[in-house]
């Protein structure tokens, strides 16, 4: 049951201590758990890790099943919720221009489109203002869902509206609860405040400045520009034929879940981040007020953290979206970065394997990889909400 009642204040973000040298990464381990992620269905699986400049690379399985090219850590791949960081980072640069207060109403700056204005900018971008996820209606049924938006191109006041239709899932400021509304809630304040679409915000903002060369926000268009890997939906019947959900709009998650790009870009982005190159350490500061979020993890402002089973804490984002699972975690100080993806979805085993790459990564080959995530941190996960919704995980979780 959810509760209804306001959580306590949040916490002022303690500094950092300097932490010791980090384990090496078990590199090994991290070959096995993709090929364990391929054992288990996906059609290939992929790992970058960025250790302090040294790059490793690992890949294994196929980018395509029809012609059987072998997946590259170059191909390019839908990002699902890893979407919702960087359109929060726009909205904390807001911030730091004074153009947007993280405490003030939503109302204030879209009258009417909410029907409580004591829902705040802070509790959109940390899943506190209690807006039901309508995704969860959707894609109660993975395939047939997903082929009735496949090409299906929606407006951001008509995905909020389809959430206004619920109760909501808590009172503002109450407890956490995800949900993709609050992100298309962040979109309309991107374009706004920019005035500007979210992909001009993106492109100027973050893109452009941090030459990330293989990040695109195409949306309503269908096609990932260049080489990319293909995505394969695994329905909900056990047994049934892997659905190519490459080819799809990705409207119905947009702000929340709509951006292209690559492991490389991935681990640029998040490192970038985390060494205050995006915002200003004030702003950083707000966005690591940490809420609980269900196990092992916390949630900030578009920004999750991972405690792993060596106690190291990790910092990022998982997404899902028809076809692909997306993994982009970095160290507490941005130099240790993980960007890892299966061109698979609704696939709980799958899913719950991928998040071990982040144990072989960061906590090295004297962790057991097997007690990497609590049932907890896989049900919140696996439900999408990185784009991914509770019934059939595809709502981008």
């Amino acid at each position: 049951m959810l509760s209804l009642l306001p959580v306590p204040a949040l916490a002022a973000p303690r500094p950092m201590p300097a932490a010791p040298s980090a384990p090496r990464p078990d590199l090994t381990g991290l070959r096995s758990v993709l090929r364990t992620a391929v054992g288990q269905g996906a059609p290939g699986a992929l790992a970058r890790l960025d250790d302090h400049g040294t790059v490793h690379r690992v890949a294994v399985g196929v980018a395509d099943r029809r012609t059987g090219r072998a997946l590259s850590t170059a191909d390019r791949f839908r990002i699902g919720s890893v979407t919702k960081t960087f359109s929060a980072v726009v909205l904390l640069q807001l911030v730091d221009e004074g153009r947007l207060v993280l405490d003030a109403p939503v109302n204030r700056y879209l009258p009417g489109l909410l029907p409580d204005d004591r829902i705040t900018v802070r509790h959109v971008l940390s899943h506190r203002s209690g807006l039901y996820d309508y995704s969860d209606d959707l894609f109660a049924r993975s395939v047939p869902g997903f082929e009735a938006v496949r090409t299906k191109v929606f407006t951001y006041r008509q995905l909020i509206d389809r959430s206004l239709r619920h109760a909501r899932t808590t009172a503002p400021g109450g407890a956490y609860s995800y949900s993709n509304t609050n992100f298309v809630v962040a979109g309309l304040l991107i374009e706004k405040l920019t005035g500007q679409p979210v992909a001009t915000a993106y492109r100027r903002r973050i893109i452009e400045p941090l030459r990330l060369t293989d990040t695109f926000y195409v949306h309503p268009h269908t096609a990932i520009p260049g080489r990319y890997a293909r995505g394969y939906l695994t329905p909900d019947t056990p047994g049934g034929a892997l659905v190519d959900a490459t080819r799809q709009t990705v409207s119905w998650a947009q702000s929340a879940g709509a951006l292209i790009s690559g492991a490389g870009d991935l681990d640029t982005f998040l490192s970038a981040l985390l060494r205050d190159r995006l915002m200003s350490a004030g702003a950083l500061k707000e966005m690591r007020r940490w809420v609980p979020a269900g196990g092992t993890q916390s949630y900030g402002l578009g920004l999750r953290r991972r405690r792993l089973s060596c106690g190291i804490s990790v910092y990022g984002h998982t997404g899902a979206v028809q076809g692909y699972y997306t993994y982009a975690f970095t160290s507490g100080d941005g130099r240790r970065s993980l960007a890892a993806l299966a061109n698979a979805s609704n696939s709980s085993k799958v899913h719950t394997t991928m998040l071990r790459t982040l144990d072989a990564a960061f906590c090295g080959s004297g962790t057991p990889l097997r007690r990497s995530t609590t049932p907890q941190d896989t049900a919140e996960d696996a439900s999408g909400r990185g784009v991914e919704s509770g019934r059939g995980a595809e709502s981008g979780r």
